[in-house]
């Protein structure tokens, strides 16, 4: 089987790893295809590192640009990868834009030469299409051979929205395969030593959603928060390269630590020995589940409903004000750490689930005719 893996931004590389690791184990041919959506090597290289992922066998280099500018980039670039290799699977992760693209790639070119498209972590829903997410997810979903799912109710959004149920296997979470390979292989790390704070005694914060950081309004009622916030618990704040311009004219105090991008070797462990995280990211919310870490998410949606309803995720009240945001941290942090609980696929294990999907689903199962 030859397949060919997709990866552009961030959040894609932890997905992508383990899947590419299980396919090479089983002697199978991987080729890995690095867009360049993220392009800053902070945000990039050091996770090829710290995830032991090689060299991709591709790099599109398609940089920054408008969502529409860099689907279509990713389209042109990655279309004559695909004439020359000739998959037999085009897999895709999550839902930034190399997602969407690398999909429709996939369905252009799929009556011609057969290749099929499978997508790892389908059926997410927020039900908010102000978020570019939510187009990625249900397009790519609606062109998807093969939808792995990570969550119950996956599934369900799925079938509600004219999906086959022969094309849906829940595979679970494959993010957490790499969370836990990487805790595991640098036990010890300590990177909260760096900043004068001692295990379970800081707070972690990572912002990098458009409607949160480029908004200046709503930007600055999250930094009077944080400001509040960390006149009673240090927060580390990794600050991504998009909200970094925004950051400027802002003073912050002195139990607010700012510092540059974390690789996810870091970050991975600034999680683990967090007392609550404050996020806007999607995969932060699902990580601090699978290790029983409270977190508190500034948006008004999630597509994770699941952390929500095990207890370890609370939305800030909305529109977001400094003291609800204050007043929801406080919440979090009274509840104590608990053993994380046990989810059905988050289980270390789903690369290899993915794995057994594409191996078993035969030929006759693809569109290779469009309806």
């Amino acid at each position: 089987m030859k397949a060919m893996l997709i990866a552009g931004a961030r959040p894609n590389f932890m997905k992508i790893a383990p899947v590419l690791r299980e396919l090479r184990r089983r002697s199978h041919r991987a080729l890995l295809v690095h867009t360049g959506q993220h392009f800053d090597a902070s945000m990039s290289d050091s996770f090829f590192a710290d995830l032991d992922l090689p060299e991709p066998d591709y790099h599109l280099g398609v940089g920054a640009g408008t969502h529409a500018q860099q689907t279509a980039r990713v389209m042109e670039r990655l279309d004559p990868v695909v004439a020359a290799e000739q998959p037999e699977w085009i897999v895709v992760v999550g839902d930034v834009n190399s997602t969407l693209a690398a999909a429709l790639v996939a369905a252009k070119v799929r009556p011609g030469i057969g290749c099929r498209l499978a997508h790892v972590e389908a059926g997410l829903r927020s039900g908010d299409w102000r978020m570019p997410e939510e187009v990625n997810r249900v397009v790519t979903d609606q062109v998807a051979d093969l939808l792995l799912t990570h969550s119950p109710e996956a599934a369900d959004h799925l079938v509600a929205e004219g999906i086959p149920r022969e094309r849906i296997v829940f595979a679970g979470n494959v993010m957490i395969d790499s969370l836990f390979d990487t805790l595991t292989r640098t036990a010890g790390d300590a990177p909260w030593q760096r900043h004068g704070v001692e295990r379970g005694r800081y707070g972690l914060v990572t912002l990098h959603r458009p409607s949160n950081v480029d908004d200046a309004e709503r930007l600055a009622i999250l930094l009077e928060a944080l400001d509040a916030v960390a006149g009673e618990l240090p927060l580390i704040w990794p600050v991504h390269p998009r909200t970094r311009g925004q950051l400027d004219r802002f003073t912050a105090s002195s139990g607010l630590h700012l510092t540059e991008p974390a690789g996810y070797r870091e970050m991975a462990h600034l999680l683990d020995g967090c007392a609550v995280v404050i996020t806007d990211s999607g995969g932060l919310q699902e990580e601090s589940t699978a290790l029983g870490v409270p977190c508190v998410t500034l948006r008004e949606t999630t597509e994770r409903p699941i952390t929500v309803e095990l207890g370890t995720n609370r939305l800030v009240p909305w529109p977001p004000t400094a003291a609800g945001i204050a007043a929801a941290v406080a919440a979090a942090r009274r509840v104590p750490r608990v053993s994380p609980p046990a989810i059905p696929g988050w289980d270390g294990k789903a690369a290899a689930r993915i794995v057994d999907a594409m191996e078993r689903q035969p030929e006759s199962a693809a569109r290779c005719r469009l309806r």
